[in-house]
């Protein structure tokens, strides 16, 4: 059990209150500004935290929270703007904006995030409070295999008429594979609602060939601060593992077209090449047929 102290804050911005709840001694003022912008929409660098002071002046965002004494249900004063009208606020993330700083010279790999504590309490947090909706039970002996879905199995930025011309090819003959080994799981950096239209447009949610066995979506996620490139969110394996005992890192595989989702579990990754521009690449795209030559063969 974790010994790192929760923090709650109440945030008064624009006459209303938001409490920011997923926090702990250890996060930085940087991860704060991050919750706070998923809470308001009103994003970090036009956020100005009033009374959050350290040393007499405005805390930097490297600060560790544990440095600003915050007392319980302490009340923080906001002023920021937001930039985006109510239309651009409900618009599916995007994640081809989010740099993969793998390869930049500053790789997250030299950092040691999943052994981290604070990040390793949030981790249990998510256990305890995510829920997951069952759509099928796990299989006695069979490993686990979690799918993105943006860019991974869809390209989701091309138009079409139809689902079906944004699907990644050999999808379902991928799955159909994969299922004999594996239980499925989908994860994706979006909400539930948008997870569950896309598996039904690529006929996934129905397919009589294999099953899912659950959907994740942005909030099974956890965010993470790191020096060189800000705050980040990534998909923690151990949310899955801590509510399902036969799963752990020796039988699961992830599958993502962003390394930085691997952070928390970086032995358990593998990327793909992300799936872009479909109708000029769908009949080269042969990822999906790599992709069922898992390690030891297993699929």
């Amino acid at each position: 059990m974790s010994g790192l102290k929760e923090i709650k804050i109440i945030v008064k911005w624009s006459g209303k209150e938001y409490e920011i709840g997923d926090l702990t001694e250890q996060d930085t003022v940087a991860l704060l500004k991050h919750e706070i912008c998923k809470r308001t929409n009103v994003q970090p660098n036009r956020q100005k935290l009033l009374n959050l002071k350290y040393k007499g002046k405005f805390a930097p965002d490297d600060t560790r929270l544990s440095a600003l004494e915050i007392k319980p249900n302490f009340k923080l004063m906001m002023v920021g703007s937001i930039e985006a009208d109510i239309e651009e606020v409900w618009k599916v993330p995007e994640e081809e904006d989010v740099i993969d700083d793998f390869d930049t010279a500053h790789p997250f790999e030299e950092q040691s995030y999943d052994k981290q504590e604070v990040y390793l309490t949030k981790i249990s947090k998510r256990i305890r409070d995510y829920k997951i909706e069952m759509r099928n039970e796990p299989r006695e002996g069979k490993k686990l295999l979690v799918l993105d879905i943006d860019y991974t199995l869809f390209d989701h930025r091309s138009s079409a008429e139809q689902g079906s011309e944004l699907m990644r090819p050999f999808l379902h003959e991928f799955l159909t594979s994969a299922y004999q080994n594996y239980d499925i799981v989908i994860w994706s950096a979006t909400g539930m609602r948008w997870i569950e239209e896309k598996m039904r447009l690529l006929g996934v949610s129905t397919n009589e060939n294999y099953k899912i066995l659950f959907y994740l979506d942005s909030a099974a996620m956890i965010s993470i601060y790191t020096g060189d490139h800000g705050v980040i969110d990534v998909k923690p394996l151990g949310v899955i593992w801590g509510k399902f005992k036969q799963f752990s890192a020796k039988n699961t595989i992830m599958f993502d077209d962003i390394r930085r989702n691997f952070l928390m579990n970086p032995k358990s990754g593998l990327r793909i090449r992300p799936f872009r521009q479909a109708h000029i690449n769908r009949s080269t795209d042969r990822e999906l047929l790599k992709a069922c030559r898992l390690p030891q063969g297993h699929c």
